[in-house]
């Protein structure tokens, strides 16, 4: 069957269901589960860490459910930038895509360079210099995303398929060695219930610092799942597609995320020495861990490759993500109208050479001054969460601008949860994340400027963003009698 073009914008419509849902499971699986887990525990302890990831878990659950009410009404790639845009403000439109679209160059610039450490572990591959690995990957990335859309989709189906697959044996192991069929040890629920997580540390002050630590690392664990909004102008049926894969987080949260850290947190103690690096080196990762006690040799092998697999997974994505987010700032006069065009296969193919680019760029600086790339990745770092409460914010406004001009509700073809808690509550824990970022200084008391202009510079870049696109076209919140509910209809055409 022909692709169908998007009549919107030059992209094709040429990922499938499967395709859709699989990037939603890889969005939620990453390095963040299969590495600074056990960091996460050993701060928190087994229930405090698995409190602190259901609840984040929660809010994302909620997020992503107004952004798929948001994608299934108008389903384009530019995703929350976009709906920002119409329905807020076009200043935070255009700082919320500037902003991630350079967070996800530099977390491609990045991908490559781990990428490169970690085949390194296996002794034939460390003969090869780091950055030719690195090169490597950027040319696999790039051609994933050169060729279609439809390639893309296939690529990430099975980079996400072969994450589940770890997961769920990585989950039947640790259960099975829990009730005691496999070997292992079993440190039971009275260390499960220690560590300083809510209700269980130190007094309550200590415990909400714990907790605010992990939350930390959950939120960053969770960052990805918003590529579904993104995904969702070049879906064959988003109506269909994105309401099928929002219901899925709930579950692969609660499988994925909520089953592995109750595993973990039941078979190694959370004062093991072992989870106290939190991820720099395989062997500390809390999964190779559990499938040694099991008696897997293999283990810290199979994990090296998984993991492999999951920066791989993380490289694409972004490069993907990137191309569609400067390519639909394009179409809303956000960017250059050149970064709008695309090729007969649907590729926004000025975006993608330009994004690549820039990763190189950013590669090269990486590798020449890492003091000048430490701060370019700070400027970034809190780049996810800012978009989260994008989209909370946007999801409040696109519904109450519902209600304004009297729409009819039965044009949506997916209702969010539990509105308008659902937003509301996602938006401030997120806005709270991002104020206890140094947790260091909330606890210590003692102030370091270098670390705190590290930590919660993104803030500042953001807001500059913003502040210029304001200044430079004195943009205004717009009206919610006025906010454009019109389906299939660009920016420009208006």
């Amino acid at each position: 069957m022909a692709k169908k073009v998007n009549q919107n914008d030059g992209v094709q419509r040429g990922l499938k269901d499967r395709h859709i849902s699989m990037i939603a499971i890889g969005g939620c699986i990453g390095t963040g589960l299969f590495m600074t887990s056990g960091g996460a525990i050993h701060d928190a302890g087994g229930l405090g860490a698995l409190l602190a990831f259901a609840i984040i878990g929660a809010m994302v659950f909620f997020l992503m459910t107004s952004l798929g009410e948001m994608a299934t009404y108008l389903p384009v790639s530019g995703s929350f930038s976009t709906y920002a845009t119409r329905f807020v403000d076009p200043s935070l439109g255009f700082a919320l895509g500037w902003n991630y679209w350079f967070n996800w160059v530099i977390t491609v610039a990045a991908d490559v360079t781990i990428a490169a450490q970690v085949i390194q572990y296996w002794t034939p591959m460390s003969g090869i210099p780091a950055w030719s690995w690195s090169c490597l990957f950027l040319i696999i990335i790039f051609g994933l995303n050169a060729l279609s859309v439809r390639v893309f989709g296939e690529s990430e189906y099975w980079f996400a398929l072969i994450k589940v697959v770890t997961v769920i044996i990585f989950i039947a192991i640790g259960l099975l060695t829990i009730v005691g069929i496999m070997g292992g040890e079993f440190v039971g629920f009275d260390t499960f219930t220690q560590g300083n997580g809510p209700i269980l540390g130190d007094g309550f002050g200590g415990s909400i610092l714990a907790i605010l630590g992990v939350f930390l690392v959950a939120g960053f664990s969770f960052q990805g799942t918003e590529l579904i909004g993104i995904t969702a102008g070049e879906s064959e049926n988003p109506e269909r597609a994105v309401p099928k894969a929002i219901k899925q987080v709930f579950w692969r949260i609660l499988i994925f995320y909520i089953l592995a850290i109750f595993v973990i947190g039941m078979l190694i103690p959370y004062d093991s020495p072992s989870l106290m690096g939190g991820g720099d080196d395989i062997s500390t990762s809390p999964f190779t861990l559990v499938f040694q006690n099991a008696g897997l040799a293999f283990a810290a092998s199979f994990m090296n490759a998984v993991i492999l697999t999951s920066v791989l997974s993380a490289g694409n994505s972004g490069m993907y993500a990137s191309t569609r987010m400067l390519y639909s700032m394009s179409k809303d006069k956000l960017a250059y109208p050149i970064f709008g065009k695309t090729n007969r296969s649907g590729v926004p193919y000025v975006s993608l050479l330009a994004t690549a680019v820039v990763v190189v760029i950013i590669f090269v600086l990486q590798h020449l001054s890492g003091d000048a790339y430490e701060y370019i990745v700070a400027a970034s770092g809190l780049t996810g969460f800012i978009a989260w409460v994008g989209i909370a914010v946007s999801h409040y406004r696109f519904r109450k601008a519902f209600d304004k001009q009297n729409y009819d509700k039965s044009k949506l073809k997916y209702k969010a949860k539990l509105f308008p808690f659902g937003p509301i509550f996602a938006g401030v824990l997120c806005v709270l994340v991002i104020i206890g970022q140094d947790v260091d200084f909330i606890q210590s008391g003692e102030f370091d400027l270098n670390r705190f202009v590290i930590t919660y510079m993104g803030i500042p870049v953001f807001l500059a963003f913003f502040i210029y696109h304001k200044l430079r076209y004195k943009t205004k919140i717009v009206p919610l009698e006025q906010v454009d509910l019109r389906q299939n209809v660009k920016m420009d055409d208006k």
